[in-house]
């Protein structure tokens, strides 16, 4: 494209900045990505102050609720049974021990509880039983409740729903195209199923991605514009950066520059400025300037650990006394839950019209078809 030419389009892009949209293109996302970075930070926070208290982040806490021994072959995972890690499989925890957890994590200011189990997908079992046990109890604690048990059918769903929950997390990952590279033993029409499923209930939906895998950056982008073509935009959308874990194919790949992280995060911002855009995993080998630009860019959830790991502790992270000292420096306050309006929910479903996970334009190409995908919000399972 021309540079004159080139100008113009950004220009008029830029007007439309803030607009809930269905209809973006690869074109439009990759001129949004060549733009400086502080003119695209600049951008997105102007969006984010549309849309957001932009002095309030969003608290999160992961619990491994079942750990190692999963059956796939995602390539970035610790827990997958087909390679030798450092992460030791464990069974379902009990209801009590996650309701431990989570009432310490509350008492530190954690205002979403996000329970994960390293299941190729859920189970109608006892295990799937007291799954909805945990999220009846956690809930019932007054702070918001996310699951990621994999894939997951209508009714269990509608379970999930009827238990409570408040988000669904379900990782697109990576771009279609990409997707092959990573995951054999699962589709990326799978994913997009299972976040259909979430889409026939009153759950909301919290899907993302990793970076670092070995992509290029029209894959990243073409996650994106999966995403934010989706008839309703996630309401979280996780932005994760690998976590190299020794005795996994992507042990080996080199680091993610600060500076990728913050244009996913601001263009993410930008192309859905309702959301809410979560720093997560990698953030503990960001610096505190390096997170105070995600910061200003868009993002406006992080997870935080009392045990200094996210799910795993094959994936690190800053503890509470951390971020709480940082939030403090920066002059961020913690989100309280329930922040969109609803109440903490007790159980039983109000139905209504809800549109499908099925987006207008397909990720890799300029304008047609549908898209779409897992939990994991990071690493596996890592939002």
């Amino acid at each position: 494209m021309h540079a004159d030419a080139s100008a113009n389009f950004v220009a008029t892009l830029s007007n439309r900045d803030g607009q809930v949209r269905h209809d973006w293109t690869i074109t439009e996302v990759r001129a949004l990505h060549k733009l400086p970075l502080l003119d695209l930070v600049f951008r997105a926070a102007s969006v984010h102050r549309a849309n957001h208290d932009a002095g309030e982040v969003q608290v999160c806490k992961l619990i491994s609720i079942k750990t190692g021994a999963c059956p796939e072959d995602c390539k970035y995972c610790s827990q997958s049974k087909r390679y030798t890690t450092e992460v030791e499989p464990t069974p379902l925890m009990q209801v009590d021990e996650v309701l431990d957890i989570a009432k310490r994590a509350k008492d530190a200011g954690v205002t979403r509880v996000c329970m994960g189990a390293a299941w190729r997908g859920a189970k109608d079992n006892a295990d799937f039983e007291r799954v909805l046990d945990m999220v009846k109890e956690v809930n019932a604690l007054g702070v918001e409740t996310c699951c990621t048990l994999g894939l997951i059918t209508e009714s269990q769903a509608a379970r999930l729903d009827e238990a409570g929950l408040s988000a669904y997390n379900h990782n697109l990952d990576t771009s279609e195209t990409f997707y092959g590279q990573i995951i054999t033993t699962r589709k990326f029409a799978d994913r997009v199923k299972t976040l259909a499923n979430v889409r026939e209930t009153n759950v909301t939906v919290c899907s993302g991605g990793i970076i670092g895998m070995g992509e290029k950056a029209d894959d990243r982008l073409a996650m994106l514009v999966t995403l934010a073509n989706f008839d309703q935009h996630p309401e979280s959308v996780p932005i994760n950066v690998l976590s190299r874990v020794e005795g996994t194919p992507l042990s080996d790949l080199p680091d993610v520059p600060w500076d990728d992280v913050v244009r996913m995060i601001a263009i993410a911002r930008i192309m859905m400025p309702k959301s809410v855009v979560r720093l997560s995993a990698g953030r503990s080998a960001m610096s505190e300037s390096e997170q105070a630009m995600c910061f200003m860019a868009g993002a406006n959830s992080i997870f935080s650990s009392e045990t200094g790991h996210m799910l795993t502790k094959a994936v690190p992270s800053p503890d509470y006394d951390a971020d709480k000292a940082l939030l403090d420096k920066l002059g961020l306050h913690f989100r309280p839950p329930f922040k969109d309006g609803t109440a903490p929910r007790a159980g039983h479903v109000h139905h209504h019209e809800h549109s499908h996970a099925h987006g207008h334009e397909h990720a890799s190409c300029d304008g047609k078809g549908s898209c779409g995908g897992h939990g994991g919000c990071g690493g596996k399972h890592q939002h």
